[in-house]
């Protein structure tokens, strides 16, 4: 691989994440700098199986790097799951003359990226771009830090409307299997509960912490839902918090997409200039199936059938009880 000229097929896949267009525009301007070419693949994997493919210059990420979403669009494809769609990807992908690939996506696109790459023995080298940050080797992934911080302003305004009106709001926020976001949001949001998957909160347990705050005379008060915790989601926790507590002027707001989009944060466009340079690099040095995350504050290397089998608990027991000592 390094001998020959590599031409490196950049692909995004899953849901978008605010910051993948920092990173294609990082990973496309490292391989040509370096003398290789770079063929941009849209709409992921199933790009491949429609050989949706496009030459991608310097030129061609210019001015993007403050975009949201991704340029190079993104999709699920169930046929990619099949021997028979993955040999089709392949046939395109080889005729196209790309001979490794860079992926951004989450666990879905990492779990396709390291099953193509063992069939086909096709190097590829795979960035975490998720809103959930919940992937294991990377303290964050790309787009976590914006979808936090959009959390945080929603819950600003909320506040607001809240206070004025003596309101409880339920807040449901991005997560099915990760509280990361809300657990960050909600403290520094000045929450008084938050219901994450990773650690059961009953709603007895939420009526106490309610009815502590309602005695303290709190003009607003604002509980933070994962949307995979387990009593079922907001609108779920709303009803039976209204059945206990009467005098509660009760609303919810499901924040939903509204994370995924924005601007990426200045914390997101250099993780993902980083993430795409290092990726770019690994395949130069001849790496393969393996993902570049950021830990402390350096870029290293995980194995992906490591990330793929292993649990990443990004919740410090700090913070966990932190939360509860502020709610007061």
């Amino acid at each position: 691989m390094k001998s020959k000229q590599m031409k490196v097929g950049v692909f995004t896949s899953g849901g978008d994440a605010p910051g993948m267009n920092a990173c294609i525009r990082a990973a496309v301007r490292t391989a040509l700098h370096a003398g290789k070419s770079v063929v941009g693949i849209y709409q992921g994997y199933q790009g491949m199986i429609d050989a949706n493919f496009q030459e991608m210059t310097s030129r061609s990420v210019s001015n993007i790097i403050q975009l949201g979403g991704t340029i190079l669009k993104t999709a699920r494809c169930a046929a990619f799951r099949t021997t028979e769609g993955r040999q089709l990807a392949y046939d395109h992908i080889k005729a196209a003359g790309i001979d490794a690939l860079i992926a951004i996506g989450g666990d879905g696109t990492f779990t396709g990226a390291e099953v193509f790459s063992r069939e086909f023995d096709i190097p590829v080298v795979c960035i975490p771009g998720t809103i959930d940050n919940d992937l294991y080797g990377s303290d964050f992934t790309l787009g976590y830090d914006t979808a936090t911080n959009t959390v945080i302003e929603a819950i600003d305004k909320i506040r607001d409307t809240a206070a004025s009106h003596d309101r409880l709001f339920f807040v449901e926020v991005m997560g099915r299997d990760s509280g990361c976001i809300a657990l960050n949001a909600g403290i520094a949001g000045g929450a008084e509960a938050i219901l994450l998957p990773e650690k059961a909160t009953g709603i007895e347990t939420l009526c106490n912490q309610l009815e502590v705050a309602a005695k303290s005379k709190k003009s607003s008060t604002i509980v933070i839902v994962a949307e995979g915790e387990e009593n079922g989601g907001a609108y779920n926790v709303a009803k039976e918090v209204k059945q206990r507590f009467d005098f509660y002027d009760t609303k919810v707001t499901i924040l939903g997409h509204l994370q995924r989009g924005g601007s990426p944060s200045s914390f997101d466009r250099v993780l993902a200039s980083r993430l795409g340079y290092a990726a770019v690099q690994q395949l130069l040095a001849g790496e393969t199936r393996i993902m570049v995350g950021l830990r402390g504050n350096e870029i290293k290397t995980t194995p992906l059938d490591e990330v793929l089998n292993k649990k990443a608990f990004k919740l410090s027991k700090d913070m966990l009880e932190m939360m509860e000592v502020l709610s007061i």
